[in-house]
This record gives C-alpha cells, structure tokens and sequence, in this order.
C-alpha cells in the first residue's frame, strides 16, 4: 500500500512496509514513538518538492477545494502507476474520489488511514532525509501567511468587517437626517407654516422648498413634478393667505442650502441601503432570508462578527440588545425581557401581542442554525433560509388561527378547545333588600304591638324561672311555689271587674 502525504514543502509518497500492523488502530501511534520504529512501518519512496511559495500556495489551494493539481497528476502517474495493483491512501476522501476518477487508481480512506497519517506527521522529519526541521518551519510559516492573505484577498465577500461598518454609518445617517429635517420644517416654518400640515413626506418638503424658495412664488411655479394637482393646488391656496413672517434673501438661501444637504444625504442613504443589502446576501443569505437584511446586519455588528455570532446559542441571540433589561430584571428579581433586536424582524412586529414571546423564541432557533450554516458551511444558496422561514410562518399561522398543536400524545391531533358563548343574563332589581326593617303592613295597631312585646316578655320570665329551678335542684334546695299569692292576684281582679259600672249610653236631647 501507498500513502500521499502532503506537506508544506512538497508531496511525499511512502511504501507500507508492514500491513498488518496498521490493522491495530488503537496501538498503532506505539510504533511512531521514535524514527527508527517509524522506519520500520513505511518507507520513503518518492519525494517531490515545491520550487518556490506560489507553487506551494497553488498546490495547497487545490487540495482544499478538493482538486487534483498538475503537479500531482504528474507524480502519480509517474511513480504510483507502475504499482497499479496497490492501493493509495490519501487524507481526503473527496480527493480520493477524484484521482479514481481521473487516473484509474484505486483510493482508500478509513479511520485506520487517518492514524497512519498522523503518526507520520509526528516523524516527519526523520522520514523525509535533506530536509533541515528550520527549513521545514520556515516553510511552514510562509505557506500559512500567503494561504490567509489567498482567501482575504480573492474572497472578499466573506468580510463581514464591512457590514458593521455600513450598518453603524447607516444608523447615523438616520439621526443626522431626523436632526436636519427637524430643523429645515422649523426655519421654514416661520416663513410658511401651513406647508408642514399639507405635505407630510421630508423628502417631497425640502425638493419642494428648494425649487420654490419664497412663498409668494408658490403661484408662478409650477411644482407638478414634485407634488399632486390636488396638493398643489391646496399649497398655493394657503401660500395667499398664509400667516407667516416675512424673511430675507439671504434666509432663504441659507433654508435651500440646508435642504441641499437633506436630499444628498436621503440619496446616498438609499445607495448605501443597497449596498448593505447586496453585501449581506452574500455573505449571510440565510439570515438574510429569516429576519431581513438590517436585523441580520445589527446581530452581526452587535456580536462583532459572523463567526462570533454563530458561537451564541440561540437564547442569547433571542435577547441580543436587550442585555440592560436583562440584567436589571435579574437583579430586581421580575420577569426577563423575551426579545432584543429581533423584535423588529417581520414575523415578530406581525403576530399578536400575546404571541409574539413564542414566535421570537422559535425564530431565534431557527435563527441560530441559519446563523451557524452561513458562517461554518460551504454552500451559499439560501434555501435553508427558506425553508425554515416557512416552518416558522406555518406555526404563526396555528397559533393566529387554529390554536396550539398538542405537544403529547398524537401530533396530528388539535388540542380541544370548546367554543366560547358568550351568556349575558339581565338582572331585575330588587328594591326590597334597600330596608333592613322586616316586612310587614305599613298599619300596624298597637294593641298587636303591645301583644308581641308581652308574649316576648313572658317568654324570658319563664327562662329565667326554668334556670333557676336548675341550679336550686343541682344544690338540693325545696323548690317553693308560689300558688297563694297568683290565687290572690286572681281574687282581686274578679272583685274590680264586678265593681266596674257599666258604661251609659249618651243622653239626646230632642228638640221639639
């Protein structure tokens, strides 16, 4: 068997000596303790070296992006075709499948290889004879320096350096526009303040002011290009009896060269939003795709880089911005924030408040993985973008529409949620619960009166009479009865009733 073994300074291509003692895979760095153990398992057989470091820089190129080089096509020809029947084994199994394809010959690559491979690079120096180890350093160190400067050099659009830069800039633009505009409505204001309330757009304002300038020529211009007849005319019927001051030349020549500055800068703010857009399709077209080119290129800039960010899980990068409140809610013990910057990505600000804490926690998910497939893989295409764009779309849409899907149990079944009816009942009111007073007939005689407060008072006296006759049995004492005096009482009140005169009819006098 035959092994390619790239270096920085040049292929080597070695014999096996000894076969099976490769097939103890996990003894096998026992025999590259030393050069002379080493000696005894492969056997240099070929070694070609690199003229200088653009061909080194060249080979090392082709042999990352899985390609065969003519150089190497060269030796394998010529030195491994004489032993066709053996098999060679390479480090990379992508460049395997190509030197099968183009030179015929067979390739293997297997765990067992990678060991073989490592244990001649600890031995690399005793391996390979004429070959100093400073020579070998110093190769080393100038291939790594001109492969790096390579990649920053031929693929620029990998340097996410510019995108926080034009982001930041464009972030800035925003203020010092707000702060101009502001200022230019204010000038003008009071020279025409009725022109604020009727054109509502900064743009459309100061294109309009620099081409008029003052009031009274709002009448001879004509200001079509700029504004609706429906507008125009509404300007120019408020320029005649406008209430503002009169101003100088000279103001309004300074109010022009403001809105000047105004439109430059709203112009090159487009251009540079272009920019940021085609820049950040190519270099994060996934992240791009989920939350849109200006929160993708804030989570880059907060995070410093790409890279960076693809190192943060995906609850930091749901809370990235927002780290103040985080920790202020940490530290008064209440409720954390539930999103930072990607609260401004559309499927987030086109949910419904209750919803929104769900829908940022899964895109953020989904965000990271995006995040981690732009940064680490080779392919630029932005389907997985897509693909998770829908997922999170289609569970917005359960949970706006159809409700929340059950986690247990089946995952095709809905969780059941009875239809809400709403059942209002109208309540009379009572009057009567206004008096505290029992009910009864307003016309009450005071004999019954008399009668309910005698009944009341006899009652107590015969519980009181009971109660003492308790205790007087309890101590043991004759319970004395007291017949004689109620038979007396009795006696009495016959005697007064007979007493009692009947009483006389009234006499009438009749006249005659």
């Amino acid at each position: 068997m035959l092994v390619l073994f790239e270096t920085a300074a040049g292929y080597a291509i070695f014999k096996v000596l000894n076969e099976k003692k490769l097939q103890e895979v996990d003894s096998l760095w026992k025999e590259f303790e030393t050069p002379e153990k080493a000696n005894k398992i492969v056997k240099l057989k070929h070694f070609e070296k690199f003229q200088d470091t653009t061909e080194a820089l060249a080979a090392s190129t082709a042999l990352v992006e899985g390609k065969l080089s003519k150089n190497l096509k060269k030796i394998l020809k010529k030195i491994v075709a004489k032993d066709a029947h053996e098999q060679l084994a390479v480090a990379d199994a992508k460049l395997g499948g190509v030197i099968k394809d183009k030179l015929n010959l067979s390739c293997i690559h297997s765990p067992m290889v990678t060991e073989l491979m490592r244990g001649i690079r600890s031995q690399i120096e005793g391996l390979i004879t004429g070959l100093p180890s400073r020579e070998m350093a110093a190769m080393c160190l100038g291939l790594a320096h001109s492969l790096s400067r390579y990649k920053l050099k031929f693929s620029p659009d990998k340097v996410d350096t510019m995108i926080v830069q034009a982001i930041s800039l464009l972030d800035d633009l925003d203020k010092e526009l707000n702060n101009y505009i502001m200022r230019c409505r204010e000038w003008y204001g009071w020279h025409f303040p009725e022109l604020g309330k009727i054109i509502t757009d900064n743009l459309t304002y100061c294109k309009c002011v620099r081409k008029v300038g003052d009031r009274r020529n709002f009448a001879s211009s004509d200001v079509a290009d700029i504004l609706s007849e429906e507008i125009e005319e509404d300007v120019k019927a408020a320029a005649e009896i406008s209430m503002g001051t009169e101003v100088s030349e000279e103001d309004i020549n300074n109010i022009i060269h403001l809105c000047d500055q105004v439109i430059e800068i709203s112009e090159y703010r487009t251009q540079l939003y272009d920019y940021l857009k085609n820049r950040m399709m190519a270099i994060a077209p996934n992240l791009t795709v989920m939350v849109g080119e200006l929160v993708g290129a804030r989570l880059i800039a907060h995070a410093g880089s790409l890279l960076n960010l693809a190192k943060h899980p995906a609850s930091t990068v749901q809370i990235l911005g927002a780290e103040k409140a985080l920790f202020r809610a940490l530290k008064t013990k209440r409720d954390t924030p539930k999103f930072g910057l990607i609260y401004h990505a559309s499927l987030v600000g086109q949910t419904t408040a209750k919803n929104k804490g769900k829908i940022s926690r899964m895109l953020a998910a989904k965000t990271a993985l995006t995040i981690r497939y732009d940064a680490l893989g080779e392919d630029t295409s932005a389907e997985m973008g897509a693909e998770n764009r829908l997922k999170v779309e289609t569970r917005l849409r359960h949970l706006e529409e159809r409700g929340i899907r059950r986690i247990s149990g089946t995952g095709k079944a809905l969780a059941r949620a009875d239809k809400y009816q709403n059942k209002s009942e109208v309540k009379i009111y009572d009057p009567s619960g206004d008096s505290t007073l029992p009910v009864a007939s307003k016309k009450r005689k005071i004999q019954e009166v008399e009668e309910q407060e005698a009944g009341v008072a006899v009652k107590a006296k015969k519980v009181k009479r009971e109660i003492k006759e308790e205790t007087s049995v309890e101590e043991g004492e004759p319970v004395k009865k007291k017949k004689k005096k109620k038979e007396k009482k009795k006696q009495t009140e016959d005697e007064g009733a007979l007493t009692e005169e009947p009483p006389t009819s009234p006499t009438v006098e009749v006249w005659k």
